[in-house]
């Protein structure tokens, strides 16, 4: 491959029906007969999208010398060849092909039913070792370079990264309904304010109360989450109903607006009492890449038992009123090594 025509050129992030393959998307196509391609070696040297040159043809023993099946002109960059025409994502190996040399991606392949999406034909078992081969040779940018990730990968450790890359959006943390929004910290808090109404409170102590008519009514419990704003980071803190096992139970847990990591830097409490009794809980907030479901499957958080609840709530025991209060705070490493809590922004 002649690695000095080099150009970058960026990833789309689309998807299609398979029905809009044929009138959306002239894709490439690749022959059945071997196809031998130029070694990469070191040329080049820069870390982007190789771009072949087209001018040199099947002469020229690249890329270029891989045709379309019905002799159209040749696919002139690497980023086309790799491209599904199903979900216009780059395609990783395994990279399946019809009978007729086109091409498309493996999660595509369960999709279509067996069946070509450009030309209809039974796809069959048929690997495209030649594509696969030239992505052997491939360095790519993270899917996330928009957002301000600027690692380069070889192709096959393209997504393993995107898995864990810290600029990928995160999901709305919202848990009263299933949301599918995602974005960055900023977007999301508009997001929770004006589209879930959720309340805002700045400051690292919180005082809540929790009131229900019909504590018995368990299953039909309302999410409640409140975001909170300190040391310069949003926190959400949720309380929730739910059955554990057959016994109902309250529970209460926060959650970071942010990477596990920085998460790990705060530590909150939550407390909760009545009748001269009190139940305390102190631990480290979960990061929003972990579910809120997750979360509370794991049990992260001050869990109160039903009777327990209506014992803190007092008076008939027929209506729940839980007072809830707690605080976040960061530790300071002092000079001589030790950390203290520092409870102010």
């Amino acid at each position: 491959m002649d690695m000095d025509s080099v150009e970058c050129l960026s990833f789309p992030e689309a998807s299609m029906d398979v029905d809009d393959v044929d009138s959306h998307h002239h894709h490439h196509s690749i022959p059945l007969h071997p196809v031998h391609l130029a070694a990469s070696g070191g040329g080049g040297g820069g870390r982007s999208f190789p771009k072949v040159n087209a001018g040199g043809g099947a002469a020229a023993g690249g890329v270029g010398a891989i045709v379309g099946a019905a002799g159209g002109p040749p696919a002139t960059s690497v980023h086309e060849l790799l491209e599904c025409p199903v979900c216009t994502n780059s395609m990783f190996p395994p990279i399946h092909q019809c009978q007729n040399g086109h091409t498309l991606c493996s999660t595509c392949k369960a999709r279509v039913h067996n069946r070509c999406p450009t030309c209809r034909q039974e796809l069959g078992d048929i690997r495209c070792l030649a594509l696969e081969k030239v992505a052997e040779s491939l360095e790519l940018p993270c899917k996330y370079c928009s957002l301000g990730c600027p690692e380069i990968f070889p192709y096959y450790s393209k997504i393993k990264h995107e898995g864990q890359c810290s600029f990928r959006p995160y999901n709305c943390p919202y848990a009263g309904s299933e949301c599918a929004v995602g974005g960055d910290i900023p977007f999301l808090v508009a997001h929770l304010r004006d589209d879930h109404k959720v309340d805002m409170h700045s400051g690292c102590t919180f005082n809540h109360r929790y009131v229900k008519s019909n504590p018995r009514e368990v299953e039909n419990a309302t999410w409640m989450l409140t975001v909170f704003h300190c040391f310069g980071q949003y926190f959400c803190l949720h309380f929730e109903a739910f059955q554990l096992g057959m016994a109902p139970v309250y529970m209460a847990f926060l959650r970071f607006m942010g990477d596990e990591n920085e998460a790990r830097n705060y530590t909150y409490s939550l407390e909760v009492g009545g009748n001269g009794r009190k139940m305390v809980w102190e631990g480290t907030p979960r990061s929003i890449r972990d579910s809120h479901r997750k979360v509370r499957d794991s049990h992260d958080g001050l869990i109160i038992q039903r009777n327990m609840a209506l014992f803190f709530s007092g008076g008939d025991r027929k209506e729940l009123k839980l007072r809830v209060t707690g605080r976040i705070w960061k530790e300071q490493p002092n000079p001589d090594g030790t950390c203290i809590p520092n409870l102010c922004s």
